[in-house]
This record gives structure tokens, sequence and C-alpha cells, in this order.
């Protein structure tokens, strides 16, 4: 994900989610918490930062193999590509909804975008991967497998749309799409939040619950990408009447 994925063009003077209008000479505006969306999001991403982090841990660290654990024993090297990869794009990926950020410096946009999306890729591949090929646990079912393959094929068509997007230099259009691959692959600390609510007060939600609980954070945070991206504004003029100087695709 790079400067495009917020939907502007940092070449025009599009202005970015928050922001009222071009600042003028002498003007003043008012300070607005342009952190605040950033910091919700890697507070949201530290859970699963900590659990993948303590699962590299016993991974490399000779932990006691467990009826849990004997899956990422038997096969680490998804599970590690999945966690690095997710650690990378969720907390990285947060500082691209930072406005002063998305307005102000491109060439960081463009370092950021040629981590963000490999490592999206990584994410939803490897997700998909251990979905399909590693042994449900007792926690899991059949629903919870299909969920997590429709996700995980949205966040990767997600991506690929996202990409198509950048190569057509439809900057805004490639916002949309990555958006949404970010919602669909943070959501992970979504489900932790949902799912600690039934443990702390009955115990561990049973396999249907779990699965409903868990598809309920998907949606939930689809639907706020949803609301983010219908408040973004639009151009009015399309991009070719812009004079937008030529930009390259990140990595290129």
């Amino acid at each position: 994900m790079n400067a495009q994925q917020a939907g502007t063009d940092p070449g025009t003077n599009i202005q970015a989610p928050g922001h009222t209008g071009n600042i003028q000479p002498g003007s003043r505006q008012r300070p607005r918490h342009g952190w605040l969306v950033p910091a919700a999001l890697i507070f949201l991403s530290l859970i699963p930062v900590l659990a993948g982090a303590a699962r590299l841990t016993e991974l490399t660290g000779g932990a006691t193999i467990t009826p849990r654990n004997e899956r990422f024993f038997s096969s680490p090297i998804p599970v590690f590509t999945h966690i690095v990869s997710v650690t990378a794009y969720s907390l990285l990926g947060a500082f691209q909804f930072t406005p002063s950020l998305r307005r102000g410096r491109r060439s960081w946009h463009r370092a950021a975008g040629r981590i963000l999306i490999p490592a999206g890729f990584l994410t939803a591949l490897s997700g998909l991967w251990m979905a399909l090929f590693y042994e449900l646990p007792p926690s899991d079912g059949l629903v919870l497998l299909i969920l997590r393959l429709v996700f995980g094929s949205a966040m990767l068509a997600s991506l690929v749309l996202g990409v198509v997007a950048i190569v057509r230099r439809d900057f805004a259009k490639h916002g949309v799409w990555m958006t949404r691959a970010y919602a669909i692959g943070v959501a992970a600390g979504t489900q932790a939040i949902i799912l600690i609510i039934p443990e702390l007060l009955t115990g561990a939600p049973d396999v249907t619950t779990r699965a409903r609980l868990m598809g309920a954070a998907w949606m939930i945070n689809l639907a706020v990408a949803e609301y983010v991206i219908r408040r973004r504004p639009r151009p009015n003029t399309p991009p070719a009447r812009r004079g937008r100087p030529a930009m390259s695709f990140p990595g290129q």
C-alpha cells in the first residue's frame, strides 16, 4: 500500500480524509488528531502481533509439542511466513491512514508500498495455505474453514485489483481496494477482542459460536472500511486533465 492507497494523488490538490480544504497563506487551521486512527489500528494489531511473536518463540525455542501446536512444528514455513508478513502489513499499513504522511512524504509512501504490497500478498497466500493444508484444531470447524477461505480469497482479490488499478493509474480505485484488503488483513485483532468477551463471561465458545463471532469481526472491519471509503472526497476532474506528473508503480 503506497501513497495512492489513500485514494489520492500526491501531485494534485485532492484533499485527504479529514482535510477541510486548501490552506491559504496566513490562514490558521485547527489542529486535527491525525494520529488517532493509526494509533488505534496499531493497538488493534497488538494482540495478534504479540500472539504471533509468542508462536515464533515457541517454534524457535524448542517448546514442547502438543496436539494444539503439532501442525506448526510439522510445517513451520507457512506459519512463520504468515506471522512475519502480517506483522509488517498491519503495523506499517496503519501509518498509511495518517493524513500528514499521505500528503507530504511522497517518497515515504513509495518505500512503504514496496514493503506493504508484497507483505499483503504473503499474508493472504500463507493464510489460505494454512486453512487448506493444516489439520483443523478442535476449536475450529467446517464453517470457520469456509469463512477463512472466503475472506482470505477476498483479501487476495482486493490486492490484485489494487495493483491493477495502480498500473492503470487509477489512484482512487487503488485506494479503495487496498483499504478493503487492509481491513481483512487486520481482522485478527477485532476477532481477539470479540472472542474474549464470551470467554470472560461464560467460557470458551463452542465451534459454531466461535465461527459466527469470527465472521462478524471480518464483517465489522469491512463495514468500517466502506464507511471510510465513502467519506473520502472524490475528484471532480478526470486525472488526465489535472496535469499529474508521471508516477511509477511501487517497487519499480
